[in-house]
């Protein structure tokens, strides 16, 4: 079982890279303790962004852009909680972490972590970050 989730996680990460030409030359934001639908969806899905609950979370991200593959895993247990193309206007809220998010279309991004918003990456590169559980 352990073996099989290791080779679907693993098979994601190959897909999203693939289908976004990049390989694992980059380094992901990475963050301390302040900061889909279609395949896996395990977030709370919302199409209205909410300014005073997304200040608590882990983390939020919202499609602002064309829609994108987007993946968000358990760091420490590889549990897949969204593998989907989300379309513009599309939000989702996490609560887990440490979480890995990878993203085919960085650009396409808003990323709130821990009510942070980080910068948006160059449209169409390959978006990455990390959300460290809070200490």
């Amino acid at each position: 079982m352990v073996a099989a989730l290791g080779l679907l996680v693993a098979g994601g990460l190959s897909l999203v890279n693939a289908v976004s030409g990049d390989s694992d030359n980059h380094d992901p934001a990475t963050v301390s303790p302040s900061p889909g639908d279609g395949g896996q969806n395990k977030s709370a899905p919302s199409r209205s962004p909410s300014s005073s609950s997304s200040g608590a979370l882990p983390l939020v991200i919202r499609v602002t852009g064309p829609a994108t593959n987007v993946l968000v895993r358990v760091a420490d247990t590889g549990e897949v909680l969204t593998q989907a193309l989300l379309s513009t206007g599309d939000t989702r809220k996490y609560e887990q972490t440490p979480l890995q998010v990878v993203a085919t279309n960085g650009g396409s991004l808003e990323v709130v972590i821990y009510g942070r918003k980080w910068p948006a990456k160059p449209s169409g590169t390959r978006g990455q970050w990390f959300v460290s559980a809070r200490k």
